[in-house]
């Protein structure tokens, strides 16, 4: 049998055809064709988020790193239709070959300082990490799907802020950073457990905004689907095609932070969050009349305030 009858035997049994690249695996993941026990959806998570680990690592390293047994590993290749997980990961090798950039900032970001003290080398993985994700962002962003977002974002008459945890800090500084701009908005902000009262008041002419990351264990995809209920257009910042905001969402755009002994850094998706602001505040300003009276103020001008 040829390798073509092969593949299409594997499309009529599983419903979609073997991926022969990282961007065809990453399409059948966000497609919703799979349906991954809680393990595989793990592995499938963090080969999403993780390629150029996976495209170097040894199969116990990939599995340590995400958690999983071995076999775990195995059995996600299979699923999709490959023989072993070798054969899955030749196409994460050929991914890391075009992006081979990419591999070497990541690894000089995770190598420690050779000189200085221990609180030294802190600091310096730390931003050292945020480096990272803010030099791989302008390469990986979607372009499209970014206005896409930000023209959503500017048409409406509210826009609903949602984000806890660790995108909490980046929801309120853009909540802060639109209101010096002048667009209406609503940070939904749990306090006194109120949240879901606080996007019932959503509508079809509003858009929610969510922001969520692996391993989505917040409020965050309930409260988006609350506001998908409302009708209003549901827009998001994830680190996933598996994100359970993703099938919520008309448009969003994936960000993978560069980490440091655990912690991931902040620094590409403030960076996203705060262009989307502007972004929407120009939009609105080419809308408005052409004459007024009196100066009026730049979105760039206003945003200087907000230090």
């Amino acid at each position: 049998m040829s390798e073509d009858d092969a593949s299409e035997n594997v499309h009529s049994a599983l419903g979609y055809r073997r991926p022969g690249s990282y961007e065809e695996l990453r399409a059948v993941l966000s497609s919703g064709s799979m349906r991954l026990p809680k393990q595989l959806r793990q592995v499938a998570i963090y080969l999403a988020q993780n390629p150029s680990d996976i495209a170097l690592g040894t199969v116990v390293e990939i599995a340590q790193n995400a958690r999983v047994q071995p076999s775990a590993l195995v059995r996600f290749a299979q699923s999709l239709g490959y023989p072993g997980f070798s054969d899955l990961q030749e196409i994460f090798k050929d991914y890391v070959k075009i992006n081979w950039p990419e591999t070497r900032e990541r690894d000089a970001a995770a190598a420690p300082s050779a000189m200085g003290d221990p609180d030294f080398r802190i600091v310096a993985g730390l931003v050292k990490a945020s480096v990272a994700s803010l030099t791989r962002l302008p390469e990986k962003i979607d372009v499209a799907t970014f206005a896409e977002v930000a023209n959503l974002m500017a048409e409406a008459e509210t826009i609903y802020l949602i984000g806890s945890k660790r995108a909490f800090p980046v929801t309120i500084y853009m909540a802060l950073a639109l209101s010096q701009l002048g667009v209406r908005n609503s940070l939904v902000d749990n306090v006194g457990s109120t949240a879901f009262e606080q996007i019932g008041f959503a509508s079809t002419r509003d858009v929610a905004f969510a922001i969520s990351f692996s391993p989505y264990n917040s409020i965050t995809p309930a409260l988006a689907a609350t506001a998908r209920q409302k009708g209003s257009a549901v827009l998001s910042i994830t680190d996933s095609p598996l994100s359970p905001l993703a099938p919520l969402s008309r448009a969003w755009l994936q960000i993978n932070e560069s980490d440091f002994g655990g912690f991931r850094s902040l620094a590409a998706t403030m960076a996203v969050g705060m262009s989307l602001v502007l972004a929407v505040a120009q939009r609105r300003q080419k809308k408005a009349p052409a004459a007024k009276k009196g100066p009026r103020r730049t979105a760039a001008g206003k945003a200087n305030g907000l230090a």
